[in-house]
């Protein structure tokens, strides 16, 4: 009897793993299942009938048979609804992804199902409202990129032109050429820094340096402009703090930072740079006694070329601020912007100490 129960089991197991090696080979899902539950039912039947048959030598025949075949019919159309809302769901995602594939950017699949179907159909609309929101802003890029850019090289063709007709003399138009120059170099280069940032390439060399040292620096830099202005530049920083990052890349993003303040600040108003010490990081604030952000800049105002708030666009191509994000993050910190209660906007970014 052990024998034939260790046989019966060999052989189920057996013929069990074969006929699962052929349903792989099945291109569709649906009839996998559906055989698959067939296979079930079939399987522990036959080695109940073969065991029965050996020990009693059964005779209900007829009796088993229909037993067998309901047994069967009933497991293959439950597989059968089975497959079909599985099979229901891949279509959602197999037409969402051929409508991505064909240009269709906003092309969702279904959420239904549930369980592991439904998380797959989440995750797969998530990934492709990442991948709408990217070619967006590719888009967006090339079109303020192709703007920014128009606008220098037309003033350096009509200089060209005004000089090769002898209409200038060289003292007239060297000095705007070289400031149109300067303009493209400058948009070209914050392009090229974007990039490194996005593909994770650029270099930093990060050491300890004060933060009072980096402040001090940035504003005498910025003390003409600020002059013109008539705004008055304020610092409120601790001698001793100490932070561990590239001290250029630091000077860059707060000189980014100042710059987009003096640009919102009316005269007789003021920039203060305040720097907070915490246990983990610290925090540095740029403050101005501006007119404030608008709804939704603070939101979207680190976005590349973004200029939808009045309040705050500014003549400049629009990358100082995402640089400045993109900067702060490869150091392992954040940056974020708010109103301050008693008027102007606070920019504030963290540092690890």
């Amino acid at each position: 009897m052990i024998w034939l129960a260790i046989v019966v089991a060999l052989g189920s197991v057996t013929i069990g793993v074969l006929v699962a090696q052929l349903l792989r080979r099945i291109p569709r899902i649906g009839v996998q299942v559906a055989l698959l539950a067939f296979l079930s039912v079939c399987v522990p039947l036959a080695a109940v009938l073969l065991s029965g048959w050996v020990m009693f030598h059964m005779g209900a025949d007829l009796k088993i048979l229909a037993v067998a075949a309901a047994s069967a019919l009933g497991a293959v159309v439950a597989g059968l609804l089975i497959a079909r809302s599985i099979a229901g769901t891949l279509d959602g995602l197999g037409h969402a992804a051929g409508a991505i594939a064909a240009g269709d950017l906003s092309a969702r699949a279904p959420e239904s199902g549930t369980g592991e179907l439904h998380a797959v159909a989440e995750a797969f609309n998530t990934m492709a409202a990442s991948v709408e929101q990217l070619f967006d802003a590719r888009r967006e890029l090339v079109s303020w990129a192709s703007h920014d850019l128009r606008t220098p090289l037309a003033s350096l063709r009509a200089l060209v032109e005004a000089a090769e007709d002898g209409l200038l003399e060289p003292a007239e138009y060297l000095p705007s050429l070289r400031e149109q120059a300067e303009t493209l170099t400058m948009l070209v280069d914050d392009l090229f820094e974007l990039a490194q940032i996005d593909a994770g390439v650029l270099t930093l060399e990060v050491r300890d340096i004060l933060l009072a040292d980096v402040v001090s620096s940035t504003l005498r830099l910025l003390g003409p402009e600020a002059a013109a202005r008539r705004v008055a530049l304020v610092s409120d920083v601790e001698p001793g703090t100490a932070v561990l990052a590239a001290p250029e890349k630091i000077e860059r993003v707060l000189a980014n930072l100042i710059a987009n303040a003096l640009r919102h600040t009316p005269a007789d108003g003021s920039v203060a740079v305040r720097v907070e010490q915490l246990p983990r990081d610290v925090h540095v604030h740029v403050e101005d006694s501006g007119s404030g952000l608008g709804d939704g800049a603070p939101q979207r105002m680190f976005d590349r070329f973004w200029r939808a708030d009045r309040a705050r666009s500014g003549s400049g191509a629009g990358l100082g601020l995402a640089i400045a994000r993109g900067l702060v993050e490869a150091h392992g910190g954040r940056i974020w912007a708010e109103n301050r209660a008693q008027g102007g906007a606070r920019v504030s970014f963290s540092l690890p100490r």
